[in-house]
């Protein structure tokens, strides 16, 4: 290993056990015990936690809105008596999520009024979002779809396999499935294999995808066996999430190398969150440590207006400027495409800094990273501009 490996290394720290000592290996690796074991109550976070009012009073009322669960190996990350640890803040519950705002939704991103069928979102002409599963390996505090997920919400998943695949198969326009939920990566092999050849099965369907954070907050689940049932069924893609940089440990990074060794590639959505992410050397510490992982990081979501959620929103114009502060000083593979996904069901909207400063039929007018301004032709516009000839392409197969 050279010197920098070896340094880049030194990021990745392993946490196990961590607050179960006397677990043995064997047991704190298989996925199944990690799901048994998820600290679900309030007696579990008093032994290990020191809670803050606002937390006591959001785990006692969690039942009612979006139910407590964190793996152990999740757990591990949260410090015990910071009750503004950027880990803590994601899945602990806090009081503020009972509060709500006139500008928040239960359903922000308007899917309930794009779904055809039960389960199956049809809000983009060509793509649909499946929703196999309303169970997580863990519960994100800020979920966008908590009125369904965990089985405390205000609804129920109903989604019909057969009839979801009849109509797959009827709209010949779809070309992109995203399985998701919840998290399809918590069913069994057999259970996601069924999922996954059934959609190679339909011949229009070209790009499959899994939206899952299971290998962040359940790195067991990414088995050898899982991985080669994964590999048959490519172009098979998937994006995971991950917010904040301490959440990339050893586990989750093999995790991680694991699927990319099997020929899926990876992106990251991140979402932009109050005390833990929206700070600008957090998130290049982040990004940089991703495609260390061989994760490309892909999109930062402004967070949806989810009811309860105000104590975690950033303002939009710090976004920019987080994507901004990153432009020109990390390799641009690191950085994400910051979005708002519009309220109400008008999908994902790119949100830029501004470096187009202005624009008519003759130029551009640029700034870089730097502040520096320039100027570019509008090439083409002019009446005077010859079309490019054409080239003769036997010149360069001969």
């Amino acid at each position: 290993m050279d010197s920098h490996t070896a340094a880049s290394e030194k990021s990745f720290i392993s946490h196990a056990p961590g607050y179960w000592p006397d677990i043995e290996p064997d047991q704190w690796n298989d996925w199944k015990w990690q799901l048994k074991n998820r600290v679900t109550t309030l007696a579990q976070l008093d032994q290990h936690l020191r809670l803050s009012s606002e937390e006591r009073a959001g785990v006692l009322l969690s039942g009612n809105k979006l139910a407590l669960a964190v793996t152990p190996h999740f757990f591990n990350l949260i410090e015990p008596n910071n009750p503004d640890c950027p880990i803590r803040r994601q899945v602990i519950p806090r009081i503020e999520e009972t509060w709500t705002s006139p500008y928040e939704m239960s359903d922000p991103c308007g899917e309930d009024s794009h779904m055809p069928i039960p389960g199956l979102v049809h809000r983009y002409p060509d793509r649909v979002l499946f929703l196999v599963t309303d169970r997580c390996a863990s519960y994100c505090r800020y979920c966008t779809r908590s009125r369904v997920v965990s089985g405390a919400g205000e609804q129920e998943l109903h989604t019909d396999f057969d009839e979801a695949f009849r109509y797959l198969e009827k709209h010949t326009e779809v070309r992109d499935v995203l399985f998701s939920g919840g998290d399809p990566l918590l069913f069994s092999d057999d259970k996601l294999e069924y999922l996954l050849s059934r959609a190679r099965a339909i011949p229009h369907l070209e790009f499959l995808r899994i939206g899952s954070r299971v290998p962040i907050f359940l790195p067991q689940r990414i088995t050898p066996a899982l991985c080669t049932m994964l590999e048959k069924y490519h172009p098979l893609w998937m994006s995971v999430h991950v917010n904040h940089p301490r959440e990339l440990t050893m586990e989750v990074r093999e995790a991680l190398i694991r699927l990319t060794h099997a020929g899926i590639p990876l992106g990251n959505q991140s979402v932009l969150l109050r005390g833990v992410n929206d700070e600008i050397q957090t998130m290049k510490n982040l990004v940089q440590k991703l495609l260390l992982c061989r994760v490309r990081p892909y999109y930062l979501y402004q967070l949806d207006l989810i009811n309860g959620s105000a104590h975690l929103q950033v303002p939009v114009s710090h976004g920019i400027d987080i994507i901004d502060g990153l432009r020109g000083h990390t390799t641009g593979y690191a950085i994400p495409q910051y979005v708002i996904d519009a309220p109400g069901g008008g999908g994902k909207v790119p949100i830029n800094p501004g470096y187009r400063l202005f624009h008519n039929d003759e130029k551009v007018v640029i700034r870089n990273y730097e502040g520096q301004i320039f100027e570019y032709p509008e090439i083409g516009v002019q009446a005077n501009i010859k079309p490019t000839p054409k080239v003769d392409l036997d010149y360069f197969y001969s």
